[in-house]
C-alpha cells in the first residue's frame, strides 16, 4: 500500500520538508501496521532536520519520534496487539507518516480515558519527565530545583510533576507572558532570563545555597550558568540542546563543588520492556488524575509541519503542538 510521508532529502531549514508518497510493506514478524490519528511534535524533530545531532543518516529521512493511532494489521508472532487496538509510542524515528510499520514491542495500548491527541502530545515528554524526576535524580519533598524553558512542552510537565512531588520549582522563561504560564503550572519562581541573570537570581532565591539539580534542555547558552546554580555535589542534567550542543569544558571546572554532570537520553531508560511499561503507567496516571495537565496550543496538518518547525524555532511558542494526518 502507499502512504503519505513528510521527509527530508537533505539537512536544512523547514523548507527541506517534502510531502511524498512511499510504498508501505506488510508488517513482518514482530511488527504491526498502525494508522496514525495524531503525531507528536517535539523540539528534537528540528535537530533531526538540521543534522545538529551529528548522527549518520540515510536519505530520504522521515522525521518525528512519537505517534498515536490504530492497529490495522499485525505480523507473525504478535500476540499482545490486535487489529483495532488504540496504541501510542515514543522515541521511534519516522512518525511523520499517515501510516507506518512499528515494532510491536515498542507500542503501548492507549487507555480508554486518554485521547489520541493527548497521548501524542504528552507521551514522549511524560516519559522524559518520569525518568528525570523519578529515576535519574529522584526529587524529594522540600527540595528546590531549577527547570529551564519552563513554559515549553517538557518544562510545563516537569514543573507540574515536580511540584506534586513536593519540590519548590524555579523556572527560566524568555518573557513575562511565559512567566505567567509557568507559574500557572507549578513554577514557584519564574526568572525572565532575557532581563535577569538567572544564576544570580537562583542564588538570591536560595539564599546563596544553590539547587541540588538543574534540568537543562537549552544547552549551549545556559549550561555553564546552570553549573553556577548548583549546590555542592549537585547534578547538572543536560537533556536537550535547543540553543546548540554544550561546548567542551575541562572536568576540573567541576572540582570546586564536586559537581555531577550528565547527558542522558530517554532511549536508555525505556530500552527494557518492563521499564517502558512501568513508566507508561506512571505517565498515564498523572495525566488521568490531573497532576499533569497538557495544553495543546497548536494543531497543524501533517503536510504543513514546516509551519510548526518555524514556530518552535522562533522561541515564541508555549505548551505543546501536535500534527494531524
Amino acid at each position: 500500500m502507499k502512504t503519505k510521508v513528510l521527509q527530508i532529502h537533505q539537512h536544512g531549514g523547514p523548507e527541506v520538508l517534502s510531502w511524498d508518497d512511499v510504498d508501505l510493506p506488510d508488517p513482518g514478524p514482530g511488527e504491526a501496521l498502525i494508522r496514525h490519528t495524531a503525531i507528536g511534535f517535539n523540539f528534537v524533530d528540528t535537530y533531526h532536520r538540521t543534522g545538529q545531532l551529528g548522527h549518520k543518516v540515510t536519505f530520504p529521512l522521515i522525521l518525528g519520534s512519537q505517534g498515536a493511532g490504530v492497529v490495522e494489521a499485525v505480523g507473525d508472532g504478535v500476540e499482545d496487539l490486535s487489529i483495532g487496538d488504540r496504541v501510542t509510542y515514543a522515541n521511534l524515528l519516522g512518525s511523520y507518516t499517515e501510516s507506518r510499520i512499528v515494532p510491536a514491542n515498542r507500542m503501548v495500548k492507549t487507555p480508554d480515558d486518554i485521547s489520541d491527541e493527548l497521548a501524542a502530545a504528552a507521551f514522549l515528554r511524560g516519559l522524559t519527565a518520569q525518568y528525570l524526576l523519578k529515576r535519574l535524580y529522584p526529587v524529594q519533598p522540600g527540595e528546590t530545583i531549577l527547570v529551564h524553558a519552563a513554559a515549553g512542552g517538557a518544562g510545563l510537565i516537569l514543573c507540574q510533576w515536580a511540584k506534586a512531588l513536593g519540590a519548590t520549582v524555579i523556572g527560566t522563561v524568555s518573557t513575562d507572558a511565559k512567566a505567567e504560564i509557568a507559574k500557572a503550572h507549578g513554577c514557584d519562581h519564574a526568572i525572565v532570563y532575557t532581563r535577569d541573570n538567572f544564576s544570580d537570581k537562583v542564588k538570591e532565591i536560595t539564599n546563596g545555597e544553590g539547587v541540588p539539580v538543574v534540568y537543562d534542555s537549552v544547552g549551549r547558552d545556559t549550561f555553564m550558568g546552570s553549573l553556577e546554580c548548583l549546590s555542592p555535589m549537585g547534578m547538572g542534567i543536560n537533556f536537550g540542546t535547543a540553543s546548540g550542543q554544550v561546548e567542551p569544558f575541562p572536568l576540573q571546572h567541576l572540582h570546586k563543588k564536586s559537581l555531577i554532570v550528565t547527558r542522558p537520553t530517554l532511549a536508555t531508560y525505556v530500552a527494557k520492556r518492563e521499564d517502558l511499561d512501568k513508566a507508561s503507567q506512571e505517565v498515564f496516571g498523572v495525566l488521568r488524575d490531573g497532576t499533569v495537565k497538557v495544553d495543546i496550543t497548536g494543531r497543524f496538518a501533517l503536510k504543513d509541519a514546516a509551519q510548526a518547525h518555524r514556530a518552535i524555532e522562533s522561541r515564541e511558542t508555549t505548551g505543546t503542538m501536535i500534527l494531524l494526518p
